[in-house]
């Protein structure tokens, strides 16, 4: 691997498949990708690149084929590549792992690199404020209900998923999810504070907001943690970066 090669980088929520533009989105991500091939040496997706995803025995879904062809770029190039699964795109199983040899993240865990603990996550169910989001995550990774679902032709089970895609951002947009509520209704900062009294980390990068944050999170023994959400690739065309001890957050708009 080419010594340059030392940034960590962060990407979330591009919902492709989703709106009119998602062809554009998409074909612009990977000329932010592009970018990364001289000084990544790893890349981290939060989740919900794919507005939908369901990964079937023999069949792949169709589109996307831009994105997936740049990371089966960036990998056979040497870049290490992980990805957390966030809540549309839960049923991407190993297919990513087989195809391209990306490291795969049911929930949020501590990554280290550079000397440095990161603790990473998607951030969907995080805080105990929606417990029927919670009964409904338990039913979706559910094996026998994925097994069920699997049987299903795709003709039937991707306009539904679609509709529900829908209708979960809509109401993302009636209740104002997508501004910064205060430290004691952000279920991602609740999770940080609880988290890290048990398992120390130098900085924390999610995704699931759609709402780009650099903020220091108080651990309430005079300490504090950086928590960076990277945003989205859906209206900000934000993401966050690492290099040499300093962790900040980007946009192309």
């Amino acid at each position: 691997m080419n010594d340059s090669r030392d940034k960590l980088y962060f990407v979330s929520d591009a919902h492709l498949g989703s709106g009119a533009d998602s062809r554009e989105r998409e074909q612009s991500l990977c000329r932010l990708l592009d970018t990364m091939k001289s000084d990544a040496k790893r890349l981290v997706l939060l989740g919900d690149m794919f507005d939908f995803w369901f990964t079937y025995k023999h069949v792949v879904p169709r589109g996307h084929v831009r994105l997936l062809g740049k990371l089966a770029e960036l990998a056979d190039a040497g870049v290490e590549i992980h990805y957390y699964i966030g809540n549309h795109d839960m049923w991407l199983f190993d297919y990513l792992e087989n195809e391209i040899g990306a490291v795969m993240h049911n929930d949020p865990d501590i990554m280290e690199f550079d000397g440095k603990r990161f603790l990473v996550g998607h951030g969907d169910g995080l805080g105990g404020f929606d417990p029927n989001y919670d009964r409904l995550r338990r039913v979706f990774r559910n094996h026998m209900c994925q097994r069920l679902f699997s049987l299903v032709s795709p003709r039937v089970t991707f306009p539904i998923a679609s509709r529900w895609s829908d209708s979960n951002k809509l109401r993302h947009q009636r209740e104002g999810l997508q501004h910064y509520l205060g430290d004691d209704r952000e279920g991602i900062v609740i999770y940080i504070k609880e988290r890290l009294k048990v398992e120390p980390a130098d900085f924390c990068v999610f995704g699931h907001r759609h709402t780009p944050l650099d903020m220091m999170v108080s651990l309430g023994d005079g300490t504090a943690v950086q928590y960076v959400n990277a945003g989205d690739w859906l209206d900000h065309r934000s993401y966050a970066v690492y290099s040499e001890g300093t962790l900040e957050l980007f946009s192309e708009l």
